[in-house]
């Protein structure tokens, strides 16, 4: 058991490696110009290279994949020349990047061409100090001023050279001077919990994020309670009952329920529950954070999608193992001894029946968590499944990074649990 289990982690953690590779440079190298996406296509070159330096992403693709997946603040602190720390601003409790000039949290910005010092108080206020004997001389004679400026970045300034940017606002592209003629976005990483800022939300991607995985966690698991028992019990009544009524009621009728697509299923559910008997809410809107469990009844017709379209698959597979362990031999002669068919069925029959459908249900845990697409879209539930639609459409590369990521590690997680319980239910595979 214990050679399995480090085999399981060390495959794990390639798996996880190269899974992270293929998805940052799919995302990230293999699509394109994100700016055109971002920015519109009707925006100019010139406004497309000033956000593509912004987003750092001018770098080498190597480079920005060391940064996503082990952070570079370790490696940005020799050009700042000061350690580099993050501070909870006072109001959001979101983190902040400032450098530890002497105990003293510092940022930087330019102001007419004068180089301002943002002192940060205990209060979370800032003052501000002209900068004058900070500025740094290269090769050529041009004063430069490498810093942290208000936007979590590290940036480098040139004195009497302050570029033209053009910032995204809500408002859309505004041309500002005085700025940097350099950007690297500071972030700790992803194996550190940070996936950089969301492009979308202007916020750190992990503050949106996992409210949306704990809302899909909430309905994935729900859906899993009902869906997982109820499927197997169907599927081991319609295997015991091979050709019988009750057994081409549960097949037909599951067989019906899976090959109806989730958008369907969901829109007739909706036309019924929630419009015309009005039993149910149509929509899943949430008015505060924690509105499922405030107003449990937001999940039931999510969770009656998913059941309709989980239930026939798991039962179909529990049936067709039951079936074929009932058919064997040891069965058989155990029925002829004289055992009682009931004891038969539960000490022998369920535990063997229930191999195949232990890893098919497992894969069906990746499918709850990360294809939650079109059902979370249909309800406008806010999970895991729209985050990413919602992600994807606009741009958000960070964003959906972390959430494939995410998505990527429940699914190995449970593969790991199903060959756990695979070991467990046929002890003759433990030790290999």
């Amino acid at each position: 058991m214990a050679r399995f289990l480090i085999r399981s982690i060390i495959s794990t953690i390639v798996t996880m490696l190269l899974v992270s590779m293929a998805l940052f440079f799919l995302l990230e190298v293999g699509s394109g110009d994100i700016t055109v996406k971002i920015l519109g296509v009707f925006s100019t070159p010139e406004q497309r290279a000033s956000y593509r330096s912004q987003l750092g992403l001018d770098a080498p693709a190597w480079q920005r994949y060391v940064d996503w997946l082990a952070g570079n603040d370790w490696r940005v602190k020799s050009r700042v020349g000061y350690p580099l720390v993050t501070i909870p601003n006072k109001e959001s409790g979101e983190a902040e990047w400032w450098a530890d000039v002497e105990g003293q949290p510092t940022r930087w910005k330019l102001e007419e061409g004068q180089l301002l010092a943002l002192k940060r108080q205990g209060d979370g206020s800032t003052t501000e100090q002209i900068v004058s004997g900070d500025w740094q001389t290269d090769e050529s004679g041009a004063e430069f001023f490498w810093g942290v400026d208000t936007k979590n970045n590290a940036v480098k300034w040139m004195r009497g050279e302050g570029a033209e940017v053009w910032v995204l606002t809500k408002a859309g592209l505004r041309k500002e001077g005085d700025g940097p003629q350099t950007y690297i976005p500071l972030r700790k990483g992803l194996l550190r919990g940070d996936a950089g800022e969301s492009l979308q939300f202007g916020r750190p991607v992990s503050a949106t994020l996992w409210s949306r995985v704990r809302n899909t966690a909430v309905l994935a698991g729900v859906a899993f309670i009902i869906v997982m028992p109820l499927a197997l019990f169907l599927g081991i009544i319609a295997g015991i009952n091979e050709g019988k009524l009750l057994d081409r009621i549960i097949s037909i009728g599951g067989l019906g329920a899976t090959a109806t697509p989730e958008f369907v299923t969901g829109i007739f559910l909706i036309l019924i529950f929630g419009i015309w008997l009005k039993w149910l809410p149509a929509v899943a809107i949430f008015t505060s954070a924690n509105a499922i469990f405030e107003n449990p009844l937001l999940l039931a017709l999510p969770v009656m999608t998913l059941t309709a379209v989980e239930l026939g698959y798991i039962a179909r597979m529990t049936r067709a193992s039951m079936v074929e362990v009932m058919d064997s031999a040891y069965i058989r002669t155990a029925i002829i001894k004289g055992m009682p068919y009931r004891r038969v069925v539960v000490r022998h029959a369920i535990r063997n029946a229930l191999m195949a459908p232990i890893t098919i249900i497992m894969l069906h845990v990746n499918w709850l968590i990360g294809g939650l697409v079109v059902v979370e879209v249909i309800f406008g539930y806010p999970g895991l499944g729209k985050y990413i639609y919602d992600a994807a459409i606009f741009g958000d590369f960070n964003a959906v990074e972390a959430a494939a990521m995410v998505t990527v590690t429940i699914a190995i997680a449970t593969r790991l649990i199903g060959d756990l319980a695979y070991t467990l239910l046929n002890p003759r595979i433990r030790y290999a």
